[in-house]
């Protein structure tokens, strides 16, 4: 059985326009989760990767509008609320389409931490939007209030940006293994893993970041050795020259390919980058090994070779 990782992006947990409540998070996961039952159902054991953008901003909002009432959580704190009820959503609604298909796989999710360096030079420059989208005006109340660094975003408006260093180890990844060989399908490092930083006693702290989830669903398929690395966004395929009349869709890149485009400037920064680069990482991590990018829908066939983007050492 082939053991693949699955990064899922932030349209498989919430639809654009729809509000954002936990009950319409939880039907968009159902959605998502016959996808994902359709890959297990095709032979694969999966271990489960996500997102946590939107949902780490909404609890560090509510945090803060309540602090006069309780006080405010730290983001590392946040960022392991989001993991608890994001895992629990996807364990509800995976659970339930794989019972319905009679399949007897049980579902667990791993709250997961990831040692980052604290010297790690992305901290000086943060980088990382979380939480809603703010006008001009809006985003510069609030770094005179809060202090927050808020930037532009790809013409969406103004969002608060956090550190975003490279994982180091995941703590918990014998856990991981353990229950993945037990043939659970484990949920884990879920929004890039609660970033902790490790003393010289191997005592942990939580940091105020936000690990790329695309990056630590990277370093968690080198660690077990899987076979694949797919990453599911909202595009079917990758492509340079993107939303220009010579916009080209590529269905595969070699890990040179990849590099020369991304050193053009041909992938979004905090969009696609980061996931070509978490590709390319995994590509060159091992002879064999390949990454997908595709759309959630695409995925089944991504892996058969019939849709998405596949990046490969040569």
């Amino acid at each position: 059985m082939k053991r693949i990782v699955i990064a899922l992006g932030g349209n498989a947990l919430q639809e654009a326009g729809q509000p954002a409540t936990a009950e319409a998070q939880l039907q968009v996961v159902e959605s998502t989760a016959a996808y994902i039952a359709d890959i297990i159902a095709a032979g694969y054991q999966v271990v489960v990767a996500h997102g946590n953008g939107p949902q780490v901003g909404r609890i560090v909002l509510q945090n803060e509008a309540a602090n006069a009432i309780t006080p405010a959580l730290p983001f590392d704190v946040c960022g392991a609320m989001s993991q608890g009820y994001i895992g629990y959503h996807i364990q509800q609604g995976l659970s339930k389409v794989l019972r319905a298909r009679g399949i007897q796989k049980s579902v667990v999710t791993l709250v997961t931490q990831v040692v980052v360096d604290k010297d790690d030079p992305k901290f000086q420059n943060p980088t990382k939007p979380i939480g809603p989208f703010y006008s001009k005006e809006e985003a510069e109340a609030l770094t005179k209030e809060k202090g927050y660094v808020m930037k532009e975003d790809a013409g969406r408006g103004y969002r608060r940006v956090v550190a975003s260093p490279l994982p180091v180890r995941i703590v918990e990844l014998d856990a991981v293994k353990a229950l993945e060989q037990a043939g659970f399908v484990v949920v884990t490092v879920g929004g890039g893993g609660i970033p902790v930083v490790e003393d010289e006693y191997g005592n942990l702290t939580g940091t105020a970041a936000v690990i790329d989830k695309d990056l630590a669903s990277e370093k968690l398929a080198e660690d077990l050795d899987a076979d694949a690395l797919v990453i599911l966004t909202a595009v079917e395929t990758v492509a340079i020259n993107y939303k220009k009349p010579n916009q080209q869709e590529l269905s595969a890149m070699t890990v040179k390919e990849a590099e020369q485009y991304a050193a053009e400037g041909q992938f979004a920064p905090g969009s696609m980058l980061p996931k070509v680069e978490a590709a390319v990482k995994f590509a060159k991590s091992k002879p064999g090994r390949k990454c997908i990018i595709t759309s959630l829908e695409k995925a089944v066939d991504a892996l058969q070779g019939r849709a998405g983007t596949v990046v490969t050492l040569n």
